[in-house]
Order: structure tokens, then sequence, then C-alpha cells
């Protein structure tokens, strides 16, 4: 991976012109490649790191947001937009260059360092690039004479701000030591030696020792292999293990390169260095995660509704459900991170269909905007078929309309048709044959208007994703009472935010009626009324009779777009319903729910033919999530999320989709394709034991101007690690889960619904947030059936001792089937699952099955 040249330009600084909403200022933007950063003063020095870049859009990219702004086209071709994450939220950063040129230097610069911090991010490897990377940041951020030496002091503050646990004299030792020409400071050489004299790993010596050992001191191919079989668990042959080892080991302690040396016919007489072996256990040859490979490996042949399937929930929303901005940038970003399905709630507009959330605040987007952002994104991550999910409220000339601008924007990728020469749908097809292909859901008027309602049966006609028509009047009432009982005992903050999105919605009363003012009570009352009134609409409808006449008001090019994914009532689930292969039904949380409690048998069986789609209920205001795995527990293949909320239900559906060369697409577990009620009531207790060695380099975080913040105590980190599994009771029988070394269990979180969550600690390690040492062994005990560990995660979280409120450090968090055993260097992560470029936590990982036991219940065995 080549080094960047970074123009003297650049690094002094070119004027370039910063345009928001409400102005376009000029400010001196410079590139500082050394500690990767962008910089610029306006009233504060502002920093973005590079790799908080998520997105870099410029000229014709950019369009959405130059026309948003309502500025010239001539400033097309000098227009960058950079989107990043600061402070837990995406913002964006629109510059105009003042010339053609300055914009290439600074369009090409800034891709290529981007580019080699993204592949930096997908993973562990590339040490040497991360180690070079990082002296170089830490050399340039403590040289603020900028005269290419370090004094003492200058070290002992990089220490302090490092989180660095070493007395005075100790790096007064190791400062002599690294001083080769014993001038009294450190010159760039002199500075590599004493990091590596501070980053000296123990705890890597010590194993290294261990295995050697048992082969009179060396660390030789036999010992290898040995370590790769009985500890690492490794599935690779003999020859593919020799390939691995020669690609580390020398019979020197020359320089490594990552050039492989043929397998010496003797291979015994080749030996690994520590540094060497640690070079292995830091790189991508011993990934903690087994996908890394980043291939599309699974069969992709199969039907649609054989697959887990990646979807998000009012894709258009980046923020809150009442009052948040409706904009193109939760698609993109949504399509970016391989997701398969998005949301349209598509409303009349002034000229043509708008895309918002109905009976709400929100801001307003175009839908042949959305449509364009869809079009330009869809295939980037993942060749796999878009469902776009659409509830479509507007007029029969709209939806014409929308037709129009979905063929006109989408072309040949738009479904309208069976493939093939066979109009009757017989299944589903597969991912691979709509490879590139858009569909279309929503549902068919026509088909609900024919259907019989039978009165004696739950109907559940929840297509509108921000209603649960299945609740009743009780049932609301009873959400909202538990919702604002968990906002005041539990989140204090969630009532602060509350409150603030009120005065804004009190301004845009204001504005709307001008600016008479509006009672702030009149302002929550209406806000209020807009997250129950879809609620309490099926109550308040008139009841029509069978007789009465009822035209259906859809457009017939409409419903000639519902090919496959054809929207319908629920009207039960057992063997008098049938549904057509194309039919898909969604639930929320709420009736999939109960819907489980009654027992999870009919639903598996009936998403091993149909496709159905889960959505969050309409009371979770602030966009937070359900935990996911739990409906994938039933079969449910659409389980959509809040994307823009970076909770646990979001960070266990990123793990989930991180499988399969993050495709959007996995295949079902056999057991939930195949609706096996034999394998699904068969139960293994399983023992993970977890021993946390040691983290390196944890990072403190960063406020909204991109700085560290560095007024915090050293910290004194401590490693939490929870398993979180479904509820598996409802597919039989109940039971139960345990840990040890002072687990805990519980169930349900964050108005989840019947998840479990097992969960233990290390103790924390005092005043050292650089490279603290644990060597503590934890056990968690849990309970897995048909041996569906694909629907069980794991979460390792560093966190602050005596920090409860606060962020984590860090997280990693991967579903258990694609985590590797033994020593493994975890990737840590942010909050908002950005990688950091230099934290990693090292862990012994093992897991065992116990025993199987059969939990059919009596009355069903005898059958």
């Amino acid at each position: 991976m080549a080094d960047v040249p970074v123009p003297a330009l650049l690094q002094h600084g070119v004027p370039m012109t910063k345009v928001s909403p409400r102005s376009q200022k000029s400010y001196i933007f410079r590139l500082d490649a050394d500690q990767g950063q962008i910089i610029w003063e306006s009233k504060k020095l502002r920093i973005i790191p590079i790799e908080n870049i998520k997105e870099l859009r410029s000229g014709s990219d950019a369009t959405y947001y130059r026309q948003l702004y309502q500025l010239a086209r001539e400033y097309e071709d000098r227009w960058i937009t950079i989107i990043y994450i600061l402070d837990g939220q995406y913002k964006t950063l629109h510059l105009i260059a003042s010339s053609k040129e300055s914009f290439q230097l600074w369009d090409i610069t800034l891709r290529k360092l981007y580019a080699i911090r993204q592949e930096l991010m997908t993973g562990p490897g590339n040490e040497e690039m991360r180690h070079a990377m990082w002296v170089r940041q830490c050399w340039k951020s403590s040289d603020h004479q900028n005269d290419q030496k370090l004094s003492l002091d200058e070290v002992e503050r990089l220490c302090r701000r490092l989180n660095v646990n070493a007395s005075q004299d100790s790096l007064v030792r190791l400062f002599k030591q690294a001083d080769s020409q014993n001038s009294g400071f450190l010159d760039f050489n002199d500075f590599r030696k004493f990091v590596k004299l501070l980053k000296a790993r123990p705890e890597l010596d010590l194993l290294y020792k261990k295995l050697s050992s048992k082969n009179g001191g060396k660390f030789t191919f036999t010992t290898f292999e040995a370590f790769m079989r009985n500890c690492q668990k490794s599935s690779l042959n003999q020859e593919e293990l020799r390939t691995v080892f020669s690609r580390y080991a020398r019979k020197s302690e020359a320089e490594l390169t990552t050039t492989p040396s043929p397998p010496s016919n003797g291979c015994d007489d080749v030996t690994m260095s520590l540094d060497a072996f640690t070079a292995f256990l830091l790189s991508s040859d011993n990934s903690a995660f087994t996908d890394q490979h980043g291939r599309i490996y699974q069969d992709m042949t199969q039907p649609l509704c054989h697959y887990f399937i990646s979807s998000s929930h009012n894709t258009y929303l980046v923020g809150h459900q009442l009052v948040g901005d409706s904009t193109i940038e939760g698609y993109i970003r949504a399509l970016l991170q391989s997701c398969r399905s998005v949301e349209l709630d598509i409303y009349d507009g002034d000229h043509e269909p708008m895309v918002f959330h109905g009976k709400t605040l929100t801001s307003k987007v175009r839908v042949r905007e959305v449509c364009e952002a869809i079009s330009k994104y869809a295939f980037v991550t993942s060749p796999y078929p878009i469902i776009i999910s659409a509830e479509v409220h507007c007029s029969v000339a709209q939806q014409d309309m929308l037709v129009a601008i979905m063929h006109e924007v989408f072309g040949e990728a738009l479904v309208s048709a069976p493939l093939g020469e066979h109009p009757k749908i017989d299944k589903l097809p597969s991912p691979e044959e709509l490879k590139g292909k858009v569909l279309l859901k929503a549902k068919n008027l026509y088909v609900s208007e024919r259907e019989q309602i039978r009165t004696k049966e739950v109907v559940v006609d929840t297509e509108s994703s921000s209603t649960d028509t299945s609740a009743s009047d009780l049932d609301v009432a009873h959400e909202v009472r538990e919702e604002l009982r968990r906002a005041k005992t539990q989140n204090i903050e969630a009532i602060k935010e509350l409150k603030e999105e009120f005065r804004k919605a009190r301004n845009v009363f204001n504005r709307v009626r001008g600016h008479h003012q509006v009672p702030e009570k009149s302002v929550t009352t209406a806000l209020v009324g807009a997250a129950t009134a879809t609620s309490t609409a099926i109550a308040e409808q008139p009841i029509k009779s069978e007789k009465q006449d009822t035209k259906v008001k859809m457009s017939a090019a409409l419903v000639a777009l519902l090919v496959y994914t054809v929207g319908v009532k629920c009207r039960g689930i057992n063997k008098k319903e049938h549904y057509a292969p194309e039919h898909v039904f969604s639930l929320s949380e709420t009736t999939a729910s109960k819907i489980m409690k009654q027992g999870m048998s009919d639903l598996i069986k009936h998403t091993k033919d149909h496709l159905v789609r889960i959505y969050p209920k309409g009371l979770r205001l602030n966009s937070t999530n359900y935990l996911p795995h739990r409906y994938w527990a039933a079969g449910a293949q659409l389980v959509a999320l809040n994307w823009q909320t970076f909770d646990l239900g979001y960070m266990i559906n990123h793990a989930m989709f991180q499988r399969n060369g993050r495709a959007g697409y996995l295949l079902k577990p056999e057991a939930l394709r195949l609706a096996d009620k034999g394998a699904l009531a068969l139960r293994t207790l399983y023992h993970l034991d977890v021993t946390i060695i040691s983290a390196q380099q944890l990072r403190r975080p960063k406020d909204s101007t991109g700085h560290e913040i560095v007024d915090r105590n050293i910290v004194d980190p401590y490693v939490e690690v929870s398993i979180y599994t479904p509820d598996w009771t409802h597919f039989s029988s109940s039971s139960s889960s345990s840990g040890s070394s002072s687990p805990s269990a519980s169930s349900g979180s964050n108005g989840s619904g019947a998840t479990r969550a097992i969960t233990a600690r290390t103790s924390s390690v005092k005043n050292n947030g650089f490279n603290p040492v644990w060597q503590e062994s934890l056990r968690l005990t849990f309970e897995c059936a048909a041996d569906l560990l694909d629907l069980v995660f794991v979460r390792f979280t560093v966190l602050r001792d005596g920090d409860n409120d606060g962020e984590p450090i860090a997280v990693y968090c991967v579903n258990l089937a694609s985590l590797a055993m033994g020593y493994r260097h975890l990737p840590l992560h942010d909050s908002q699952l950005c990688q950091y470029l230099f934290s990693t936590l090292f862990v012994k990982c093992s897991l065992q099955d116990i025993q199987p036991f059969d939990h059919t219940p009596p009355s069903q065995a005898s059958k």
C-alpha cells in the first residue's frame, strides 16, 4: 500500500468557499497527511479526521446539494461534498474550490488518502502501514516547535495523551535507550525506537515462549501447525498452512516482506521469530471474522424467501420520526452498507409525488430525487436485487406519475413482468436471477378488496409503517404509558431531546401561521396526536356494509409493477388461508410478537414459501430499534430497522450482514428453510469461554470540532462480553440460560421483545488506556435451538470504570457463527461502528457444546 504525497500547496492551505443553507464563506483549508486530517479555522479550529469520512462526492455526484442550495451549474466542476461522522452524528461539508486546478489537487489527493484508510478499516492486516501511520501521527502532533526533534518533556506529554501508564523513571529509561547519540532529544529514527519499546507486548512474548518450549525453544512449522490445529481450530490443509507459515517465517531476523518464500523441503529448519509471530497474529491471515475474505460464497440460486434480506424502515428519515428531515442521504447511506430493501412513504405533492412521514412535521423530498439516488447507489456494494417497500397514499394521477418516474429512472432494471416466458408464478425467483433488478412492493388494493375478512379472527392490516393497526386503544394507551415510564426512569436525555423537538415544531407552526404565538401545550398535543392518530384511525373509520359500493382508487399502471412482491393483508396464518407465492404482508413488531407468542411454527412454515416484513412500532419516536434476531428466528426475511440510530439493534443487524461478502442476502439456516419441527425442538447448551488478554492503543473520544477530549482523567478500562440469543421458548417449551464469572442474564432490551442477554465482565485496569493487560477468563453459558448459531451474537465492549452513563470506549459485535476461535485481535469500533485505525482487543475464544436435548412438548412428540 503506497504512501500518498501531498502537494505543498494543500499542506500550507488554499482558499475554498464553504457552502451552508444560510451562507457561503471563504476559509483556508489545509490537508495534513501525517495526522490524517482536513483542517480549517472559522470561529474555532476545526478538524475532520480522514478515517471519519463516509463518502466523497464531487462534480455531478453532488448535484443534489448544489440544487438544494440554489447555486448555479457553473460551480459543479469545482464542487466537493464530504460526508463524515463526528460526535456521533452524520455531517456534511460542502466546498467550492477557487479554480479547477485547485479542485483537481484536492479531489485526487483526498480520494487517495481516503482509499488507504478505507482499506485499513476493513479489518486486520497491513500492520506495517498502520504502525508507520500511527508513528507519523504521534510525531507530528508532538513536535510543537516543528524543529524535527522531541525533548523528554514533549515525549512525556505525548505519553499522557496516549493514556500510557508508566512512571517518569520508566519513561526516562526508555527515552535514554532510544537516544542513540545521547543528545538529550529524539530525532525521528530515535522516536521510532522509543515507540517500539513503548509498544512492547509481554503477553505475546509469554505466548511465543510457551509454544516454542514444546519444541526445544524453536518455533518451527511443526509448532505452528500444532498451534493452528489445536488452538486456532484451522481448517486449512497442510500445504495451505505451509504457505501461511512461509509468508512470515524467516531463517534470520531479516525484515519481513509480504512476498511468500517457497516452502522448504526441510521445513523444520525454518523458524518464526517473535516479530514474525506477532505480525501473523495481527494479520488478515488470523482474522477474528471468518468472512474477512469478503467473497460471496453462499448459494444464491434459491427462492427469495429462503434468504434474510437487509432492510431499512422509513429510509428517508435521518432523525426523529415526527420532526426529522426527509432526505436522499438515508437511502445513500443504507445502500452503501448493502441494504437491499428501502422504504418510501409517498404522498401527493404540488406538482409531483413527494416522500415524507405522513401526519407528522417531517420535511419532504421529491420521489424523483429518491429514485435517482437509489438508481445510482443500488448496486455499488451488492449486485443483488433492491426491493422498494412503498406506502402509496397519493391520488391515481400522481400514482401514474410515480410509475412514469420509476420507468424513466430505473429503465430495464425495473421488474414489470415475470421473468422468462411463464407468466404464472409457482415460486419466487432467486437473487441470482434478479441480479441488478429493482422490485416494487406495495399493497394491491384490488387483492385486498376481494378478500373476505373473518371477524372472528385477528386481522392484521399492517402495510403502514407509521402505525400499528392491530393494536387496540387499550394496547396503544398501555404502550404510551410504558414509553413514558422508560423515558423517565431510564433515559432523561430522551425527555430533553423531545422538548427540543417540541421547540423546533413550535417554530415551524409559528412560521406557517404567520408568526402567531402557539402555546407549547398545543404543539405537544399535535405531536402526540401525530404519533397516535394513525394507530386509532382504523377504529374511527365507519364500518361499510358488504353491499356498499367501494371504489378502489389504484392506478392500473401501479398494479402492473407489483410482480413478485404484492402487498396483502394478513388474514391469519393457518391451513384455511391461502397466499400466492408473490403475496407479502407486513407486521409491526407488536403484532409479530403476539403471533410468535401463540407459536412460532406457523410463521416459520409460512416463511418457507413467502416473504414477510417486520417493522418498528409507531411509538418509537426517537427512531430506536428492536433486536432483529428475534424475528429472524421466526423466519421473517425483511426485518426493517431505523438505520439512522446506532443502537444495539442496529449493531446486531450490521454484524449479521457483514457476512457473505456484504451481499445483503443471507441464506437462512436449513432448519428455518425446511421448517423442520424436529430440528427446531433440539436444544444444545454451549459454553463460550473468553480470555480477555489485552487491548492496544485505546482512543480518546473526539468533540464536535474533531479534537480529542483530553481533559478527562486517564481511563480505568474494563471489558464486558455479552451474548444475545433469541428466546427459544416459543419454538416449543420454556428454557433457561446461565453464565459464570459473575455474568448476568436478562430477557428483553429497549422494548425489543423476548430476547436473551448473558453478560460477564473483567475487573478494571487502573490508569492505563494505552496497553492494558487483563489476562482474565470469562465463561458464558447459553442455549441454542437447532444449532442456529447464525442467530447468536457476541458483543465485546470496552468501558471506562465509573462512567456508567457515557459512551463505551470501543465496541466489537460479531455473529457467533463468524467468530474465529483461538487467539485473535478484534478490530475495535466507535459507537457509530467506524473502525479505529489502531485500536485492537486481544482475546482467546473457545466454544464447546455440552449436551443436546429435545424440547418437543409431549403432546407434539406423540404425534
